[in-house]
């Protein structure tokens, strides 16, 4: 049975979305596929649905939201750690996490 809590939202993604608290170990994902997760996972965050190559786009909702600045193996967190957002500007990021102050 497929766990609830991994879901892709379009089939040409290449992450996941946790729709609750997801802990390291093997789930089942919503495309039936089991996945082994590296390290617990938050609500709202991605893993890596397969192996994600440096420089590779993310891809969710079927688009491109950022790309990956390392390798990233499949069961991985994707967040801004391990990828640069088309979106968001990179000092923006920083300032959020407290790691620059411009003020």
């Amino acid at each position: 049975m497929p766990d609830n809590r991994l879901l892709l939202l379009s089939e040409s993604d290449n992450v996941l979305v946790a729709l609750g608290p997801v802990a390291t170990g093997a789930h089942r994902a919503s495309d039936g596929n089991i996945l082994h997760v590296e390290e617990s996972i938050s609500f709202g965050h991605k893993v890596a649905r397969r192996p994600i190559g440096k420089g590779e786009k993310i891809i969710k909702y079927g688009v491109s939201i950022g790309s990956a600045l390392c390798d990233i193996v499949a069961g991985r967190h994707v967040h801004v750690h391990n990828m640069k957002s088309d979106y968001t500007p990179t000092y923006a990021l920083e300032q959020t996490a407290g790691g620059r102050d411009d003020a």
